[in-house]
C-alpha cells in the first residue's frame, strides 16, 4: 500500500500510461502529482522540459499555468470583499470608470457599431462568473475576434495595466452583461481592479497576501534570470501536422520580462508543488495548516454553481459543458458526476479550472484528494491526457 491510501500496482499502471505520452511524442514531458489525506501519495516528472538541450523534468520545473491563474484572482477579490472594500455587488465603475458605459454588439458576429447600451452595470459577479459579456479572440466572431486580436497586440510586454483596460474599453460587450456565460478577459479586468482597491500591483498583492502566506516561492508573474534553467519550454502543436512546435523558449522567453502585463486571466508561473500549496486553501475551506487567508464562506461560494438553469444549456467551447457541471466564483464545480462520464471520475462537489498550456488540476472534497498535471502543449483540438490522468489517480484510490 502507498501512502494516501493509493495502491501501488495501480499507481504503475498511471505511470505506464502517462509514460506512453511522452515516449510517443505527444507531450516533451511532464510533472504529476496526487495529494490525498494530508499526504503526497504520488509525485513523478517525466521525460524533458527542454528537447533540444534534453533537460529532464524535474520536481521543481517550472511551468505557464496559463487560466489556472484564474482561481488566484478570483481568491484575491474574496478576500477584498471580506474586508468590506468590495462586494460582490459592487458595479466595477466604482473603480474602473472606463468601464461605466460599455456598449453590447446587437449581433455577437455582426458589425462593431451596431450596438445597444448595456442595460445594467457591469458587476464583480458578472466578472467573476464569466458573464460579464467578454470574449477571448479565440472565442469572439467575426468582427469583434480580429479586433481582440488586435487590442491584444504587443500589449503583453508592458506593464500598465490602464493602457490595456483603455484598450479593452473601447471595444463593445459581445452579451448583455449577467445574461450568459461565456469565456474571456473578466479575470484580467478583475486584475485591474485589485490593482486600483489595493493600491498595488497585482503581483505584489498575490505575492504578499497568497504567495509568501503559503510558501509558494516559484509563483509569479516573470521568472528571475536564476530560475530561468528550470523554465519549462512551451509547444504549440501545429493544425495539419499535429507537430510540437516551440512557442516559448527559456532562451527568448516572454515570461523573463519583470516589465509584462500581469494577467490576472492567465499570466502566472508555477511549479506542482506551490500550486499545491493553492489547491489545499480551496479544498480546506480557506486554511492550510496553521494559515487561514480566506473564510470557510468565502470559499464556499467559490465552489458553488452561479449558473442559471437556461444558462448551463448554452454549449461552450463548442458542446454542452455545464451539463454534469457548474461555474463559481473562477471554478468549475461538479455537481451531477455521471453527466460527467465519461470524461472524468470526480465526485460532487470537486472542482478546478485547467490552462491553456494543458496544465489541469481538481480537488476533490468527498475523497481528500488533489490532482495536478502540467504539461506545455498548447493545441486547438481536445487532448486525452488530463482525462486519462484523473481517471487513473481515481482506479488507485485503495482504502
Amino acid at each position: 500500500m502507498q501512502p494516501a491510501g493509493l495502491s501501488t500496482a495501480r499507481l504503475k499502471a498511471l505511470t505506464n500510461a502517462m509514460q506512453g505520452y511522452v515516449e510517443r511524442g505527444e507531450v516533451a514531458g511532464v510533472v504529476l502529482l496526487v495529494w490525498r489525506r494530508g499526504e503526497i501519495g504520488y509525485f513523478e516528472p517525466f521525460g524533458l522540459r527542454d528537447e533540444a538541450a534534453q533537460l529532464p523534468m524535474e520536481r521543481d520545473t517550472l511551468f505557464r499555468i496559463a487560466s489556472m491563474t484564474k482561481p488566484v484572482t478570483s481568491a484575491a477579490i474574496l478576500m477584498l470583499i471580506e474586508e468590506d472594500r468590495l462586494a460582490l455587488d459592487t458595479p466595477i465603475s466604482l473603480w474602473l470608470p472606463e468601464l461605466a458605459a460599455p456598449s453590447v454588439l446587437r449581433d455577437p458576429a455582426g458589425p462593431l457599431d451596431e450596438t445597444d447600451p448595456a442595460r445594467v452595470p457591469l458587476t464583480v459577479l458578472d466578472l467573476l462568473t464569466h458573464r460579464a459579456g467578454y470574449a477571448y479572440h479565440f472565442t469572439a466572431t467575426g468582427p469583434l475576434a480580429e479586433a481582440y486580436a488586435a487590442a491584444f497586440n504587443g500589449i503583453e510586454a508592458r506593464g500598465d495595466a490602464s493602457a490595456w483596460l483603455k484598450r479593452i474599453a473601447s471595444l463593445p460587450l459581445m452579451f448583455q452583461p449577467g445574461s450568459r456565460w461565456h469565456y474571456g478577459i473578466a479575470t484580467d479586468v478583475l486584475g485591474v481592479l485589485i490593482e486600483r482597491v489595493s493600491g498595488m500591483r497585482l503581483g505584489d498583492f498575490f505575492r504578499t497576501r497568497i504567495f509568501e502566506p503559503l510558501g509558494m516561492r516559484d509563483t509569479a508573474f516573470w521568472v528571475h534570470d536564476s530560475q530561468l534553467t528550470r523554465l519549462a519550454t512551451a509547444y504549440g502543436v501545429e493544425p495539419g501536422t499535429r507537430r510540437r512546435v516551440v512557442e516559448d523558449h527559456p532562451s527568448a522567453s516572454r515570461w523573463a520580462n519583470p516589465d509584462r502585463f500581469q494577467s490576472g486571466g492567465g499570466g502566472l508561473v508555477s511549479t506542482a508543488q506551490d500550486y499545491l500549496q493553492f489547491a489545499q486553501l480551496l479544498l480546506g475551506r480557506g486554511r492550510v495548516g496553521s494559515i487561514r487567508l480566506l473564510s470557510h464562506r468565502s470559499v464556499d461560494l467559490m465552489r458553488s454553481n452561479f449558473l442559471t438553469r437556461d444558462q448551463r444549456r448554452v454549449p461552450a467551447f463548442g458542446h454542452v459543458m455545464w451539463a454534469g457541471q457548474g461555474f463559481g466564483l473562477g471554478l468549475s464545480i461538479v455537481d451531477d458526476p455521471a453527466q460527467q462520464l465519461p470524461l472524468g471520475y470526480r465526485s460532487i462537489g470537486s472542482f478546478g479550472w485547467p490552462g491553456a498550456y494543458g496544465t489541469s488540476w481538481f480537488a476533490d472534497p468527498v475523497e481528500d484528494l488533489i490532482g495536478l498535471m502540467l504539461i506545455q502543449r498548447r493545441a486547438v483540438e481536445p487532448f486525452p491526457m488530463s482525462v486519462d490522468f484523473e481517471r487513473r489517480v481515481y482506479d488507485a484510490i485503495d482504502d
